[in-house]
């Protein structure tokens, strides 16, 4: 049978009309959400019914249903959604008569360009098949009659439900891997800048399997907020479905404005920060319901060898382990202890958390719960006990985690801290980042729990990580709100004024380090008593230099790397120094070195570019060696223009990443006893993958660059229209600042862009073009944004005046613009 005379046979059915219907429900504004998904999925359910009664009757087949089964079968229909179907039969009928009854089904619904999931059983087969695949039996436990035979429909969802409930030993331990597993592929749903709303976890995969194991029996999902979470979920997949008219669950950058305002959201980052609030409801729930689970499975197994051991008797009670003061261990929870008065013990909250994570073990959801509604509020300032326990609980390392996002989930630590509920979920744009706001503090401060050791106060450390940002979501400089915050914050905690004024500081210049070493010359004197002013004592720089790291390691993989940790490492014994009361000794002009002469005296003898690349000083780079960090590429040739662009460029081709670049001019006395000028480059490269390329290839494009038969430009933009743009949130204009008593000895031009490929090439023209000389570049990429400093000075050889300067710097910015 075609598709077109079923179509035609199936007119009474009305495939026109249902259309129609669809797409007016659709398209109307009165309805949307829970109303909007439970309508379409009846006006299906109509449609779908009509249709089985005119086939069923035209295939003359009895003892036969149509059943909605997965997200259908709850009636949870969004747009473009599939339909879930299975054919039940029992078995009486042709063959012949049941594939034709499908046939006049799942034809008309294909020639409306609906997807669709289906399936035809006997009830015997429908259960030997959920037997082997779990997925199967998952979309079964929702099974819903649409049509036809209902008592063959009941007594399929009785058979299945029981089958699941005396397979729950088994099926649930698999349920769980496959969760874990999706969520190992998908990522966290939380944290994502595009989740995935239904498989990432957190998600509606998620929410549905709390279901499943609820339906066994077994254990029970918090039912507080879970409804609401998967409304969230769901209403922002509708409005995706519609943004985009695709059957997508991967909410992509370039469509969060939209579906933001088709919800009625200010924008991306408040409809983002919905979406974590619901995921991060749905994880929690997640977590408890799975290790009750695991208890309840791991009791019953252990139950009947007990009760044989004991001849039938009773099991022993569980034993509750002390500790601390109101806090018991209970069948591997933290608990309260029968006497503990959470009412009149307003420390206990931290108390159990501390004990929890010191213990490595979670704290019970109930006793949260108790906790939130009878807990006596601390008093402002806090007693040093609860500043103690709070110290204690950042100080478990990765314990923590979780024993803070059971406080969070039930409103504890907004109540501890008011101000944390401006990060709470927060978005952060930068991909450089892993984490929402408030999650980054606590891997902040989990990350400062393993360098307690190299400070002398580590309370301190602990509780400014934990702050560090806690500015962002505040308009302006996060650093300079959050010190304001971060004072009244550690003032409320019960730190002593002294404390709260380092507190304060750290929170205030806790990028201070990391930016003044990437992107600033460390042989400037001005840059070291810059640094040494900020922070104003030793003890202070001490803290600043953990929490730089803490913070770096915390942000993600991009953040820190043994060649930013060697250059803070360098401006904080420097600035050391400086606090001890020496003096930054004015830099002179370093002698080349025998390497750096043996290259300018060869430069200048064949006039033209000598290379050399080495993985360490003195060491040639083998081709095949992994690269190291800081691999050092030099360059030496006469002095003329266009040499940075031209280096830049040829680096760029190769892709390799530049780091750090230092120029210097050499003066070299000639055969005729005059003297020349050599130009000597040193680059910090790194691959941007696989393995660096022979100096000899670099030599003979950049002596190509130079002579103007490489065109630079023209590669790079071939180059870049090979590979096609990455959707997305289109980036930020450059923007090109002089930086304020940056140097004395030479003027710094700030660059802050959309990092690229051929990025440096473009600024080092726009330098040459406004006559002035490079003294050295910094360097500094995270992800896709590139900070880069030139240290630049007339042709002089002097800092360029300030109308200058700034003259200078909107060209820059005009020509990357």
């Amino acid at each position: 049978m075609t598709s077109t005379e079923v179509t035609t046979e199936s007119e009474d059915s009305g495939p026109s009309g249902y259309a129609a219907a669809r797409l007016r429900l659709l398209q109307g504004e009165a309805r949307s959400g829970p109303p909007r998904r439970a309508a379409l999925a009846s006006l299906t359910d109509d449609w779908l019914s009509a249709l089985f009664t005119s086939a069923a009757a035209h295939a003359g087949v009895r003892g036969a249903a149509l059943v909605a089964v997965g997200g259908y079968g709850r009636g949870e229909l969004s747009p473009r959604s599939d339909l879930d179907l299975l054919l039940l039969h029992d078995g009486s009928a042709d063959a012949g008569a049941v594939a034709t009854l499908a046939d006049r089904i799942w034809y008309p619904v294909w020639d409306l360009g609906l997807a669709l999931d289906h399936s035809v059983r006997t009830p015997a087969e429908a259960r030997k098949t959920a037997g082997e695949d779990l997925k199967v039996q998952l979309g079964l436990l929702d099974a819903r009659p649409v049509a036809g035979d209902l008592g063959l429909v009941a007594s399929l969802r009785t058979a299945i439900l029981a089958d699941w409930r005396n397979q729950a030993p088994k099926r649930l331990p698999a349920l769980d891997e496959l969760c874990r597993e999706r969520a190992e592929r998908q990522g966290e749903l939380q944290f994502l800048l595009e989740p995935d709303l239904k498989e990432a976890r957190g998600g509606l995969r998620d929410a549905t399997a709390l279901r499943a194991v609820a339906a066994s029996w077994v254990a029970d999902a918090p039912r507080e907020g879970l409804a609401e979470a998967r409304r969230v979920l769901l209403d922002a997949r509708d409005a995706l479905h519609l943004t985009t008219g695709r059957a997508t669950d991967r909410l992509a950058l370039q469509e969060q404005d939209q579906v933001a305002d088709a919800l009625g959201l200010l924008d991306a980052d408040a409809l983002l920060r919905q979406l974590y609030e619901a995921a991060r409801t749905v994880s929690y729930a997640t977590d408890v319901t799975w290790r009750e689970v695991n208890r309840v499975l791991r009791a019953r197994s252990v139950r009947p060898r007990l009760r044989a051991m004991l001849g039938g008797g009773r099991a022993p009670a569980v034993d509750r382990s002390p500790l601390a003061d109101g806090v018991v261990e209970a069948d591997g929870e933290v608990v309260l202890a029968r006497t503990a008065r959470p009412e009149r013990d307003p420390v206990l909250v931290l108390r159990a958390a501390a004990a929890a994570a010191q213990s490595e073990l979670p704290l019970s959801r109930h006793v949260v719960r108790h906790l939130a509604g009878t807990a006596k509020p601390l008093p402002v300032p806090w007693p040093a006990e609860a500043r103690e326990e709070l110290v204690t609980l950042l100080g478990a390392g990765e314990a923590t985690v979780p024993v803070w996002e059971a406080l969070e989930a039930e409103g504890l630590i907004t109540r501890l801290l008011p101000d944390w509920e401006r990060v709470h979920c927060r978005p952060q744009r930068n991909p450089v980042h892993t984490w929402t706001v408030d999650r980054h503090l606590v891997e902040a401060a989990v990350r400062a729990s393993s360098l307690t050791r190299r400070v002398g106060r580590p309370d301190l450390l602990l509780v400014a990580a934990l702050l560090h940002d806690i500015g962002k979501g505040w308009p302006g400089d996060h650093s300079v709100a959050g010190e304001v915050i971060a004072r009244d914050m550690a003032a409320r905690i019960g730190f002593e004024p002294h404390d709260v004024g380092v507190i304060a500081t750290l929170v205030r210049h806790h990028l201070l380090l990391i930016e003044t070493a990437t992107r600033r010359d460390l042989d400037d004197p001005a840059t070291v008593r810059s640094v040494a002013t900020a922070v104003g004592s030793a003890s202070t720089l001490e803290l600043l230099h953990a929490l730089t790291e803490a913070d770096a390691l915390a942000t993600g993989p991009a953040a820190w790397s043994a060649w930013r940790a060697s250059l803070v490492t360098d401006l904080v014994k420097r600035v050391a120094a400086v606090l001890a009361g020496e003096e930054p000794e004015e830099p002179e002009p370093a002698a080349p070195s025998a390497e750096q002469e043996r290259l300018a005296i060869e430069a200048l003898r064949t006039g033209e570019p000598v290379l050399a690349l080495h993985a360490q000083a003195g060491t040639p780079q083998e081709e095949d060696a992994p690269e190291p960090v800081g691999v050092e590429l030099l360059i030496a040739l006469p002095d003329r223009p266009g040499v940075l662009p031209a280096a830049a460029g040829v680096l760029a081709l190769h892709r390799l990443t530049v780091r750090a670049a230092d120029l210097r001019a050499v003066g070299l006395p000639t055969e005729l006893g005059e003297s020349a000028d050599v130009l000597l480059l040193s680059w910090r490269v790194a691959a941007e993958y696989g393995s660096l390329p022979q100096a000899a290839r670099l030599r003979a494009d950049l002596v190509r660059a130079l002579d103007g038969s490489l065109d630079i430009r023209a590669r790079l933009a071939e180059r870049e229209a090979a590979y096609p743009r990455r959707r997305g949130v289109k980036a930020p204009p450059p923007r090109v600042k002089v930086a304020e008593a940056g140097s004395q000895l030479a003027t710094v031009i700030e660059v802050r862009a959309q990092d690229a490929p051929g990025l440096l090439h473009r600024i080092g023209r726009a330098l040459e073009q406004s006559a002035v000389r490079v003294r050295s570049a910094h360097v500094s990429t995270l992800g896709s944004n590139a900070v880069d400093a030139f240290y630049v000075t007339g042709q002089d050889g002097r800092p360029l005046a300030a109308e200058r300067a700034a003259e200078l710097a909107q060209e820059v910015e005009k020509a990357l613009g």
